[in-house]
This record gives structure tokens, C-alpha cells and sequence, in this order.
């Protein structure tokens, strides 16, 4: 125990800690505290200041060449705008630039889907396969128009349309709803031009395929047939989509008052709302006329689609019924070998090494050929006969005739119902009569 007690001495002693020096602002601290020093004010504070702020600097300095980055390698959109008069400018901008100026978000300039309507912050982004357009209360601008042959479209037609000058149902209504039914006009125009494009090419090909004074089918009108029924899949795909897009529009209220732009942008417009006029009503009217031309144009492309699979059907009948009179032959040509085989048996007794007293009479070589030629002929008359009654058609059922009694009853009733009140007295004799 003593040992034990011992030990702490004889074990060396830890240094103390050192403190650090007291600078001037700790000791003004402490006089003013009355001589209580605080640990935090044991260290100067601003020594870890100079690193943080170094690494601020650097930071700044990253983000903005990553911003340089970002803006140098920003897509480019060729933009051409379109003013309520129909005045044309055409410009470019980066992605950037340009969603900033319009108030919209990156994802808004995406154009991921291939037929698309949306609104946000007052604008209406429109898609329609490769047509990009946004829409203001002011003005329309189309996104990327080169080496798309819009050109006819865009410098001639459509700013006499958003003027008033063309042949446009809203031409009264504010900007937007001329811009929608012009675009939307000029999309199912392109839809109606494939399909008369495609329609006499399919239905010349469709009548020289089952035109019965040709016996074979031609290969290369059912490669043509062919291309053009995937043609015409793709129209069908793309008359569909217009549709659903449009019928989603229709089922939302809240996106058709979104819609009409002008409606809160321009208190006048929306004070005109309220007393009697209804934009959401009008663009309602406006989506349902092209929902219905689509409708149209669907069920000529459905007309197109059924005569393809008639001819189709027509051609695979045709085609059976050949390889039904090539099946036909050579079940004869086999019952003919068949007969012939069975009485060349005869000939190959004759045929075998062994005498007989028959091989001296000449007589007897033309009588077993005569012999076997008409037997084998009656055979093979024989087996044609059964098989021509085992490939007749059946009957068709007799429909059992109704009793005279019975077709007497019914006259009587339908002369009963015949008669009316107003008509009884003149109808008495007739009735005698009979």
C-alpha cells in the first residue's frame, strides 16, 4: 500500500500547456472585465481569416468561368418574330438570353415532346414536330425555322393571317387567338396535303393488284403497296396525337382560361370577359373545329386503311386458290402414276427370266399392253370421279317454309295495326273487300 501511494510521485509530471501571448485588444478586454479573462479572448480572432477568405475568392472565380462555360456553349435558337401588324424580324439568341427575356424556365425551351400546348407566366409554348413556337400578347415568335421549307408559309402567308388580312375565324379576337388558328391551320393543311398525297398513289396501286385480267401478282406493286401503308401508319400516328393534345386542352378549363392571354394582361379585354364575352368560350370553339377536322382527316386515313386490308385479303384468296389448283394437279398426276404403277405388274411378270409358252404367240404382247393401258386408265377414272366428290361444296341448308296459316295471321295483323281512329269508317270496306 505504502508502494502504491508512493507512485504518483515518483512518475514525472506533464508540462503545462502554453499559452499564447496576450495581445492588446485581451488586455484592454480583461482591464475592462475587472481582471476575469475569458478563454475566447486568449487568441487573436483574425488569425483563420485569411485562408477563409482566399477560398471565398476562389470559389467567386470558379463559378463564374463555369458560368462563361455554360453561356459559350448555350444553344442558338433563329428566331423570327411577328408582331400584331404582321411585321417580320428575324434574329438570334441563345437559350439563355432568350428564356430570360420571356420570363420562362430552361425546360420550357426543350421541346421534348412531339405535339405539345402549354402556358406559363402569360406565354403559350407551342410544338408541333419540327414547328417551335412561342406566343405573347404581343407578338408570336417561331423557334428554328431554317432548312425546315417554311419559308412560303412564314414570309407570305402568316403575317397577312396575324394581321387580318387572311381567311382567319378569330380575326376580332385579341393576338393569341389568331396565332393559335393559324398554326393550327397550317398543321392540319400539312396533314390533309400527306394524305392526298397518298391516297391516289394507294388506291392506283390497290386497283392494279386485284384487277382480275392479271392472273399473277406483282411483286413490285406490293413493295409499293407496302411503303405505302407504313406512310400512312405514320399519318395515322400523327393525326392521333394531334388529337389527344387537343382533347387534353378541352378537358382542363383552368388551361383554356390560361390560354387567353390577353384576358389579364389587358384589364380592358378582361372587364369585356366579364360582361358578356368569354374568351375561355372561344378558344374552347376554336380547339373543337380543328378537333373535329382532325376527326376528319382520321377517318379518311381509317377508309384508306380498310380498303388496304380488303385488297390484302382479296390477294391472299387469289393466292390460295392457285396453290389450291397446283395442290388439285398433282394429286391427279400421283393417282395417274399410281394406276399405272399397279398394272405395270403384269408387265414385270412378263419381264422376268422364265419361259412360257406364251412369249411364242405375237398375239399375246399386244394383249397384255391393252390390258394394262386400260386398266390403268379406268383406275385412274375411277379415283378421279371420288376425288372430284370429295372436294364438292356442301349444299347449303333448306330453310324450312313457313305455313300458309301463318303468313295469313300476319296479313290479318298488320291490317289491324294499320287502322286508326280518324279512318275507321273508310277502312270498313276495304276490309269486306278482302
Amino acid at each position: 500500500m505504502e508502494c502504491l501511494r508512493c507512485l504518483p510521485r515518483l512518475l514525472p509530471r506533464a508540462a503545462p500547456p502554453r499559452r499564447a501571448p496576450w495581445t492588446a485588444a485581451a488586455r484592454l478586454s480583461l482591464a475592462a472585465c475587472g481582471g476575469r479573462a475569458t478563454p475566447r479572448l486568449s487568441r487573436s480572432p483574425k488569425a483563420p481569416s485569411a485562408p477563409r477568405a482566399a477560398g471565398d475568392v476562389l470559389r467567386f472565380r470558379t463559378s463564374d468561368a463555369s458560368q462563361a462555360t455554360l453561356a459559350s456553349v448555350a444553344q442558338v435558337f433563329a428566331v423570327t418574330k411577328f408582331d400584331k401588324e404582321g411585321n417580320v424580324t428575324s434574329f438570334e439568341r441563345k437559350k439563355t438570353e432568350l428564356y430570360h427575356e420571356l420570363a420562362l424556365q430552361a425546360r420550357d425551351l426543350r421541346f421534348q415532346h412531339v405535339m405539345s400546348i402549354t402556358t406559363r407566366n402569360n406565354r403559350i409554348i407551342m410544338r408541333m414536330e419540327y414547328l417551335k413556337a412561342v406566343i405573347t400578347p404581343e407578338c408570336l415568335l417561331i423557334l428554328d425555322y431554317r432548312n425546315l421549307n417554311l419559308e412560303q408559309w412564314l414570309f407570305r402567308e402568316l403575317p397577312s393571317q396575324l394581321a387580318g388580312e387572311g381567311q382567319l375565324v378569330t380575326y376580332p379576337l385579341p393576338f393569341e387567338f389568331r396565332a393559335i388558328e393559324a398554326l393550327l391551320q397550317y398543321w392540319i393543311n400539312t396533314l390533309r396535303g400527306k394524305l392526298s398525297i397518298l391516297q391516289p398513289l394507294i388506291l392506283e396501286t390497290l386497283d392494279a393488284l386485284v384487277d382480275p385480267k392479271h392472273s399473277s401478282v406483282d411483286r413490285s406493286k406490293l413493295h409499293v403497296l407496302l411503303q405505302n401503308g407504313k406512310s400512312l401508319s405514320e399519318l395515322e400516328t400523327d393525326i392521333k396525337i394531334f388529337k389527344e393534345s387537343i382533347l387534353e386542352l378541352l378537358d382542363e378549363e383552368e388551361v383554356l382560361e390560361e390560354l387567353c392571354l390577353t384576358k389579364w394582361s389587358d384589364p380592358h379585354v378582361f372587364e369585356k370577359s366579364s360582361t358578356g364575352i368569354d374568351h375561355a368560350e372561344e378558344m374552347e370553339l376554336l380547339l373543337e373545329n380543328y378537333y373535329r377536322l382532325a376527326e376528319d382527316l382520321s377517318n379518311e386515313a381509317r377508309e384508306l386503311r380498310v380498303l388496304i386490308d380488303d385488297s390484302q385479303s382479296i390477294i391472299f384468296i387469289n393466292l390460295d386458290s392457285h396453290r389450291n389448283v397446283m395442290m388439285r394437279l398433282n394429286l391427279q398426276l400421283t393417282m395417274g402414276t399410281f394406276s399405272l404403277s399397279l398394272f405395270g405388274l403384269m408387265g414385270v411378270a412378263f419381264g422376268m427370266n422364265l419361259e412360257s409358252s406364251l412369249e411364242e404367240d405375237h398375239r399375246v404382247f399386244w394383249l397384255v399392253t391393252g390390258i394394262m393401258f386400260m386398266g390403268s386408265g379406268l383406275i385412274w377414272r375411277r379415283l378421279l370421279s371420288f376425288l372430284g366428290r370429295q372436294l364438292e361444296a356442301p349444299m347449303p341448308p333448306m330453310m324450312a317454309s313457313l305455313p300458309k296459316k301463318t303468313l295469313l295471321a300476319d296479313r290479318r295483323l298488320d291490317g289491324k295495326n294499320s287502322l286508326r281512329p280518324e279512318g275507321l269508317g273508310a277502312s270498313r270496306p276495304v276490309l269486306a273487300s278482302r
